[in-house]
């Protein structure tokens, strides 16, 4: 349910950090893309998206993440993902999009 997804920011040592609990997918794709999108054109940081309690991801949510690494390396910066259960990170896999991303454990 979207009411499920909570979205946490926080800055530190020249890093913005993004938790993303509950689940990834259409129902919450706006409210993720939205946020997503707003620290990376506001913040002049690389972006660190902790996945620790991501639950799920659609293709929708691996959607929203490729749209932000493009549009995160149009300003020369860098979006890693860290703590992706290993469900998640093998869709990663299978895209192909591990080999765009900075993937941290």
């Amino acid at each position: 349910m979207p009411g499920d997804l909570i979205i946490k920011e926080e800055y530190s040592d020249g890093i913005t950090r993004v938790m993303i609990s509950g689940e990834a997918d259409i129902y919450t794709s706006s409210q993720i893309k939205e946020k997503l999108y707003n620290i990376v054109d506001s913040r002049k940081t690389d972006i660190k998206i902790d996945c620790n309690e991501l639950s799920y991801i659609d293709s929708t949510g691996l959607g929203i993440f490729a749209g932000t690494l493009k549009r995160a390396k149009q300003y020369g910066r860098n979006v890693y993902l860290a703590g992706l259960k290993s469900n998640i990170k093998k869709l990663f896999t299978i895209t192909g999009l591990d080999k765009l991303f900075i993937m941290e454990e």
